[in-house]
């Protein structure tokens, strides 16, 4: 699962989600919301926009090609309100929530109330309109770029746990539909195993979850309103357990070819608003070695991520894709320093493996720490700022891995 020059993912440069949307798609997107702009003419607008930023992909050296997210509103599409036996709900009732998790916490702030959410009603099964966003979102991607290159096209996909940390103790699914989590989450896994088929016959060989839930996990404090909320059934370190395990049911039918990422994100919401903090030295051993996928997208910006020590648990047969350059602010970080980060990783890399520096930078390579805007609105950055952080971001992985993609 280590690093194959230019043509398998991971790629020494990798981008972890979305770009910030035009001007002109938030408009008639905003247009179309308020019925003065039909589907048409939104979806003229969707392709414009996509067509334009898998270019600036493409020329800024990068492989891993996604549309930006731009047929999106949040990051998280339309997977999970389309899943039978889920419902998206407008304006729900804040006691359904757990107000210690960071998301929820901040979305509540000052008495607001959460604009939306999505809701299990009843047995989760797939079905064809739970993929037919994806799908879209990937043959017109797939009819834009040349098909020797459709290996390179990756799909950011939401989390099997999204809609379950949530949720207070008996409000993730009613009890007439799921006793308890396994049998919730045994449909939820098999939903997420159908789909991950789906898109590999459809000719997809590059996705990336993108899990929010489980870096709330090196939050001392969640930890402990967790533990000490009397409606759970188990500690918080249980729940995580779960989760990993969660994943590695999904995996035990990952397509053959399949390459699968996770980005653990802090937090990515209107104007560069993060949720959380905390290291990941809490929970690096049973993250890196126990969840089986092929790579990490890990956030490495800043002082709430700690350091890089947690590497050192790496296994030698996955990857992790440092996030060292931040997509929430416009300072561009120097570029040297920027590149000792890396080596540093290697070294941590190298102590836990017993391999060389050389040979554990193989299995690293280097990106945003999260996407530029995973709420249609965008982080506090300029698209010139963007533009600043993607060539640095290429110019990094130039330094060190001269010559590969």
């Amino acid at each position: 699962m280590s690093f194959k020059l230019h043509r398998d993912p991971p790629f020494r440069v990798e981008q972890v989600g979305s770009f910030l949307r035009p001007d002109e798609l938030l408009d008639v997107r905003h247009a179309w919301e308020d019925k003065k702009a039909s589907v048409d003419e939104l979806h003229k607008a969707e392709d414009k926009a996509v067509d334009a930023v898998v270019k600036l992909q493409q020329d800024h050296g990068y492989h891993g090609i996604n549309d930006g997210e731009y047929r999106r509103h949040m990051f998280w599409g339309s997977f999970w309100p389309n899943l039978e036996g889920m419902k998206e709900v407008v304006g729900p009732d804040p006691e359904i929530f757990r107000r210690y998790i960071p998301d929820v916490g901040a979305f509540l702030e000052k008495n607001h109330k959460p604009g939306e959410t999505v809701i299990c009603e009843g047995k989760i099964k797939h079905c064809a309109a739970a993929s037919k966003g994806h799908i879209e979102q990937l043959q017109y991607l797939q009819k834009i770029i040349p098909k020797e290159k459709h290996g390179d096209i990756k799909l950011t996909i939401p989390a099997p746990t999204w809609y379950h940390l949530r949720y207070k103790q008996g409000s993730a699914y009613p009890s007439s539909a799921y006793e308890n989590d396994d049998e919730y989450f045994e449909d939820v896994v098999t939903a997420f195993q159908i789909e991950m088929q789906v898109l590999f016959d459809h000719g997809l060989r590059n996705v990336q979850i993108d899990d929010p839930n489980i870096c709330y996990f090196c939050n001392a404090q969640m930890i402990k309103d967790f533990d000490d909320d009397k409606l759970n059934k188990g500690t918080a370190d249980e729940l995580f357990e779960r989760y990993i395990k969660v994943y590695n049911n999904i995996m035990e039918k990952c397509p053959e070819g399949m390459h699968v990422g996770i980005h653990l994100c802090r937090g990515n919401f209107v104007k560069s608003r993060h949720f959380t903090s905390g290291a990941y030295d809490r929970i690096a051993v049973r993250l890196l070695q126990n969840l089986d996928v092929h790579t990490f997208y890990l956030e490495w910006e800043n002082d709430r991520s700690g350091g890089l020590e947690p590497l050192q648990h790496l296994p030698k047969n996955k990857n992790v894709i440092l996030g060292l350059v931040s997509s929430k602010f416009a300072e561009l970080e120097d570029l040297d320093k920027t590149v000792a980060r890396v080596y540093e990783a290697a070294k941590w890399v190298s102590k836990g493996s017993g391999q060389s520096e050389k040979e554990s930078l193989n299995q690293l390579g280097v990106s945003p720490q999260c996407g530029f805007a995973s709420h249609s609105s965008g982080n506090a950055v300029t698209w010139d700022d963007m533009l600043n952080k993607m060539k640095l971001v290429r110019d990094v992985a130039d330094k060190v891995w001269p010559g590969e993609a």
